[in-house]
């Protein structure tokens, strides 16, 4: 029995230290949700679920560009309707213009509203979106998963000859039962380029719709690999903070008796 040394209030302070850092670390993980609160608790499954945030995040940012690519077509598409239209009325007027029975003066009134729907299709084709023109040459580059891969949108021109053709007043005019019988024929060309167009617009719509449902189950299926990884499972971390909490009021207890061992040898003393 020693007086200078209490190896059993040693051996029990150290327990009572290790209990509750060990209550402090279940603290710190339900209060948190996570299970990887500091870099020494799991340094591999940090760098893991670090790796997988990356590219959840990145996974985001592509389901936005698939769903700005899809509004992109959706508007384009919505022009070439109305286009369509203006088509489909321009036609009828270059039919009615080639009836025998009309004077010029029948003609002309049909020819100026004619010309307006020229103009209407005309201005169309300098349309934007987010300053991206909507008609042109260019096809536009789709970003469709998180390390950067991508596809065309394939551009649509309004300028190319079948649509040309239709609104420049030099090649497509009613103003005389000749020229009317040639708009017929420029007119439904223009029609069927644009029906051809349409239902690339739908391909390319469908397709990022499936792109868009993929990048959605990618990134639930890496957020679930993530979870595993880096969330505290309340139901076991609860379960260790009570055993903690034990620990700790149990070696509480214990360190106050075993300060007091040394007593006993105060006692031989003086007895």
């Amino acid at each position: 029995m020693v007086i200078n040394t209490n190896i059993e209030s040693l051996q029990t302070s150290n327990n009572l230290r290790a209990s509750s850092a060990r209550l402090g670390k279940s603290l710190s993980r339900l209060s948190s949700g996570l299970k990887i609160v500091a870099p020494s608790d799991d340094a591999a499954g940090l760098a893991v679920s670090s790796r997988l945030a990356s590219q959840i995040a990145r996974v985001d940012a592509a389901v936005s560009n698939v769903i700005n690519a899809v509004s992109f077509t959706q508007t384009q598409d919505g022009f070439l309707k109305t286009i369509g239209n203006a088509l489909r009325r321009m036609s009828e007027l270059a039919m009615l213009a080639q009836d025998g029975t009309k004077s010029d003066t029948d003609r002309s009134l049909y020819q100026a509203e004619f010309r307006q729907l020229q103009d209407y299709i005309s201005v169309t084709k300098s349309k934007t979106f987010n300053e991206q023109d909507l008609f042109s040459n260019d096809s536009l580059s789709v970003t469709v998963d998180a390390f950067g891969h991508t596809f065309a949108l394939t551009g649509i021109n309004l300028d190319a000859t079948s649509y040309a053709n239709a609104y420049v007043p030099v090649n497509s005019n009613i103003s005389t039962s000749l020229a009317a019988a040639s708009a017929v024929t420029i007119v439904q060309d223009a029609i069927n380029k644009i029906s051809v167009d349409r239902s690339t617009l739908g391909a390319l719509q469908q397709r990022l719709n499936f792109t868009s449902e993929q990048l959605v189950v990618t990134k639930e299926n890496l957020s679930a690999a993530n979870s595993r990884i880096a969330d505290t499972d309340v139901a076991v971390e609860a379960t260790e903070y009570a055993r903690g909490q034990i620990l700790v009021q149990s070696g509480t207890a214990m360190l106050t008796q075993a300060n007091s061992l040394p007593q006993a040898a105060l006692r031989l003393i003086s007895g």
